[in-house]
């Protein structure tokens, strides 16, 4: 039997491409979707997709009025805690695309999907090349004491840094704290352009135009420097395949897992 998906934020730019996926895929069922602009109408309608009969919600607690296996959410980050919570008290797994949630918000969604006995598979970005960025990143730190982070997005992203990058720094500390040579509260001039600490690391947030979305962790050592780094174009395709991927896996797991590679054999 298909697995029952709801998808919030089924009319975006990610979205819109991931529903296509399931819409296509023989072992899932799009059951529900949610679109404050589009409710009322059906997906397939919205997206030019006659074959897509979906009914679209203004809200997830709407949707979850419709019975559903797995709940995405790809909404913004105002509303993804609450949505997220909801799926979780409805008795739904939940994949979350969302940036721009903090770890006490998803120390919160934690509880209570081990109170439910529910998966969440939180993913900072769905893309192979950013799964890899962090993987690689993680294996660098143990053998690279100094590392500094740079977060690449359009100039009309709100959030920084990206979830990408959050994810990629916390994951990176707890592997181990970066060392500074000097000591942020010795800084001379502006403190503020040696970027905001996260998990340890020193990030810097660009946000300009020509950049869609992308991450580097530069690593430095004595006569040496290693630069890791992800970019994606203006495609939404990158992201479907991993997406998918997170709802077959998301119903055997019990509470949070941060990462795609969570479920890979990397």
């Amino acid at each position: 039997m298909p697995l029952k998906v709801c998808l919030a934020g089924a009319t975006g730019w990610a979205g819109s491409e991931l529903a296509r996926g399931i819409a296509a895929a023989a072992d899932l069922a799009l059951v529900a979707a949610v679109s404050r602009r589009q409710a009322g109408r059906s997906l397939g309608e919205v997206l030019g997709e006659p074959g897509l009969a979906t009914p679209v919600f203004a809200s997830a607690a709407e949707a979850l009025a419709q019975p559903c296996d797995v709940f995405v959410e790809y909404t913004h980050p105002d509303s993804a805690k609450a949505n997220i919570l909801a799926a979780l008290e409805r008795g739904a797994h939940v994949v979350v695309g969302t940036s721009g949630l903090t770890d006490e918000d998803y120390a919160q969604i934690d509880a209570l999907a081990r109170e439910r006995q529910r998966g969440v598979l939180a993913c900072g970005n769905f893309a192979l090349t950013a799964v890899l960025l962090i993987k690689f990143a993680e294996m660098a730190a143990k053998l690279i004491p100094q590392w500094e982070l740079v977060d690449y997005a359009s100039a009309g992203k709100p959030d920084a840094p990206s979830g990408t990058v959050r994810e990629l720094a916390t994951r990176m500390g707890r592997v181990r704290q970066p060392q500074l040579e000097v000591p942020l509260e010795r800084t001379v001039g502006l403190r503020e352009t040696r970027g905001g600490t996260l998990a340890g690391s020193q990030v810097h947030a660009l946000r300009l135009p020509g950049f869609v979305i992308g991450a580097e962790a530069i690593f430095g050592m004595p006569d040496q420097t290693l630069t890791i780094r992800h970019n994606a174009g203006s495609s939404a395709k990158p992201y479907v395949d991993g997406a998918l991927l997170a709802i077959r896996k998301v119903p055997g797991l019990i509470g949070l897992h941060r990462g795609l590679d969570a479920v890979l054999d990397l």
